[in-house]
């Protein structure tokens, strides 16, 4: 799969970011020493923790370079480092991670492992979507099926997450204690085509770099069509957009 763009990703920065605010937010009771934010991307997450934890050793990581590139140029005063979660190495009071982990596989051994590489005490928090069900992603699941985008193979399994009861099953086996929530968020955007842009910045990666350019285009139109179907057009023009988004936190 290509790089990301991290310019694309950006295009909505404050939705994207809000999150990670929320996540942050709620680890303010706990005062951690050492912190290192888990697909940092563009380096958003990372410049809420520093602003929420002050005096912190404050890492941020990304397996993307584009991302790295773009979360050193963004956010000079911060440490940014290449690397791949399961390259990662040392202990931390908090592990922290926005709308990463549902690229990663095998949750199953995922978590327990980061576990491991807390220190005592410390906190694993974590926020992925979990929006499989709004209309515009079953849209891009049935399209994709299609056999005349020559799509056959291509999967979003790596874009997919368990079941909260599982993560509740995993969790208690590995922390002494865990907090799990949902927040469905609304977003209003302007029209149609910026909810294609969102879903080029994350979700339709995978397909899109299989396609060559053109049959991409007509892809992308496809979606387009099927959206103004599925999505009505508020009084003040907007768009009303929902994800879901489900969080947890875990403690060693």
């Amino acid at each position: 799969m290509s790089d990301w763009n991290s310019q694309q990703y950006l295009k909505f920065r404050h939705q994207r970011s809000q999150p990670a605010i929320d996540l942050a937010n709620r680890l303010r009771q706990y005062d951690p020493r050492s912190i290192v934010d888990i697909g940092c991307g563009s380096g958003n997450s990372t410049s809420v923790l520093r602003t929420i934890f002050p005096k912190a050793a404050l890492l941020g990581i990304d397996s993307s370079p584009n991302m790295i590139e773009q979360a050193r140029r963004a956010h000079p005063q911060l440490v940014f480092c290449l690397c791949d979660v399961q390259a990662l190495t040392g202990q931390y009071d908090l592990m922290f991670s926005n709308a990463c982990f549902q690229w990663v596989p095998d949750h199953q051994a995922l978590f327990p492992a980061l576990m491991e590489k807390l220190s005592p005490g410390g906190v694993l928090a974590v926020q992925m979507p979990h929006n499989q069900e709004e209309p515009f992603y079953r849209i891009i699941s049935q399209v994709a099926e299609e056999p005349r985008w020559g799509l056959k193979g291509v999967r979003l399994a790596k874009n997919d997450i368990l079941e909260p009861e599982e993560y509740c099953r995993i969790l208690s086996r590995c922390s002494s204690g865990f907090e799990m929530w949902e927040t469905q968020y609304y977003h209003f955007l302007p029209d149609h085509p910026a909810l294609l842009e969102w879903v080029k910045g994350a979700r339709l990666r995978p397909y899109l770099d299989a396609m060559d350019e053109e049959t991409g285009q007509a892809f992308q139109a496809e979606l387009l069509r099927h959206a103004r179907e599925a999505y009505p057009v508020a009084e003040d023009g907007t768009i009303l957009f929902r994800f879901r988004r489900l969080f947890f936190t875990a403690v060693k």
